[in-house]
């Protein structure tokens, strides 16, 4: 009798390391799915910078099956509808998916096994394809997941992994399938999407520059400081198994602290399984009275603030589709604890620009500078002055995306451009700080602390 399998891509869009397409491929027929889900696309992640992103990994996707005499097939509309639509199609035998954390795909899930299940076909979810390890692998004693990142990491370090799954050599789609050869859409960030370059990237990254991470990763200035793999990881085409394995083979301080981010990246996706709620509601709840201040909010977004780091994060952001970690961490802590407005709309906003806008680390590592989160430290407050000071001391970071303050060759005042006073700033276009940074901080200390 043959067989024939259903592959069901969503953000696992390789075939190297892939578990999915690895059980998939030992039936005699194999359809690779692509279905571009009406709900979420209503959701507002597929903006125009990922969907040309997104366009170019489905392509390169299809190029390499088709090189292994299969191809993408590619549909419109609720995926739970399009894959039993298929199924029945093609009369398969298995329905291959990888298992997600977020409540969307959670739910889509559970919809897309009682569907087939009425029809009578087998869904088989693969856990570990988006992650090293899957979100309930390590536990606890007494809870389901863990809540602070030390002792998770610990144990993660020395958990087993699944093998590596081998790229299928050889593929057929059942007759009468057909699959139109994917285009090609440029990138508006120039970032090019896909496996082949996700993969030349991975490997660039780790023979040049992986051993020196550990110096470089929180200069906000070094432009191969990390890795920028984030959106290829994001979107699957880079298996983080794989990426954890040849970089921790490499047995340097700065591989094995590359690794540490890879655990982290792990430890908000069990977190989200666990408490799919936490993708909009406080982790740890602070009862806190967020502002609204609709101006302040617009000049954050803006990178109009008057506070230079901030402000070049936000522009960076805009402009590349991606920011640096740090960068993240000090426009967030501006936002929620300067201006102290609430992390979901600020969230939102990372989420519709950033290439890489994973709900488990986007929102957990929100929560955690806003000190909902799993941040044993909450009421910490980021000073952005004296983090500009330390992690971008020659002001090269700040000149580069505020390029008001390019002729600014002094780094204090690239930092604090109001101390040449207003009708300097006037000069030279930039605008006055919208905050004082002390009076914010105590603004938020006496609101955290009513709010307990």
């Amino acid at each position: 009798m043959s067989t024939t399998a259903i592959v069901v891509f969503t953000r696992d869009l390789r075939v190297h390391d892939n578990p999915v397409l690895a059980a998939a491929a030992g039936a005699d027929h194999v359809v690779p799915l692509f279905v571009h889900d009406e709900k979420l696309a209503a959701t507002g992640f597929a903006t125009g910078p990922r969907s040309r992103f997104l366009a170019e990994c489905l392509a390169d996707l299809d190029a390499q099956l088709r090189e292994r005499g299969a191809a993408l097939v590619r549909r419109e509309g609720d995926l739970v509808a399009e894959v039993a639509r298929l199924a029945h199609e093609v009369d398969a035998t298995a329905v291959h998916i990888a298992a997600d954390a977020s409540a969307f795909a959670v739910r889509r899930q559970q919809r897309l096994a009682e569907a087939l299940t009425a029809q009578r076909y087998e869904l088989t979810v693969h856990d570990a394809v988006h992650t090293v390890l899957a979100a309930g692998a390590i536990t606890p004693q007494g809870n389901d997941h863990f809540a602070v990142f030390t002792p998770y990491h610990r144990r993660w370090a020395d958990a087993a992994r699944r093998s590596i799954a081998t790229a299928p050599h050889r593929m057929r789609l059942p007759p009468g399938v057909s699959a139109p050869e994917s285009g090609t859409a440029g990138t508006s960030s120039g970032v090019p999407g896909g496996e082949t370059e996700a993969r030349r990237r991975a490997h660039r990254w780790l023979s040049d520059d992986a051993d020196r991470y550990h110096d470089r990763h929180d200069d906000l200035a070094a432009e191969r400081g990390t890795s920028r793999l984030s959106p290829y990881l994001h979107f699957g085409c880079l298996s983080a198994l794989e990426l954890a394995a040849e970089a921790g083979a490499r047995h340097t301080e700065g591989a094995d602290a590359f690794v540490r981010q890879l655990a982290w990246r792990d430890f908000h996706f069990q977190v989200l399984a666990a408490r799919p709620n936490s993708s909009h509601e406080d982790y740890r709840s602070r009862a806190d009275a967020w502002r609204d201040d609709p101006d302040a909010l617009q000049s954050w977004q803006e990178g109009q603030t008057g506070i230079p780091i901030v402000d070049a994060g936000m522009r960076q952001l805009a402009a590349e589709g991606w920011m640096h970690n740090r960068a993240r961490l000090i426009t967030a802590s501006f936002l929620t604890k300067t201006l102290y407005l609430d992390w979901r709309a600020d969230a939102a906003h990372f989420q519709q620009h950033l290439l890489d806008g994973d709900i488990a680390n986007n929102q957990m590592n929100w929560q955690w500078v806003a000190g909902t989160g799993t941040d044993t430290r909450p009421n910490r407050v980021l000073n952005p002055l004296r983090q500009a000071e330390r992690y971008d001391p020659t002001g090269d970071y700040v000149r580069r995306w505020v390029p008001e303050l390019a002729d600014l060759d002094n780094p204090r005042e690239a930092h604090q451009p109001w101390r040449l006073g207003p009708t300097a700033l006037r000069e030279i276009g930039y605008a006055t700080p919208i905050v004082d940074l002390e009076a914010a901080r105590e603004r938020f200390q006496q609101h955290r602390q009513v709010s307990r």
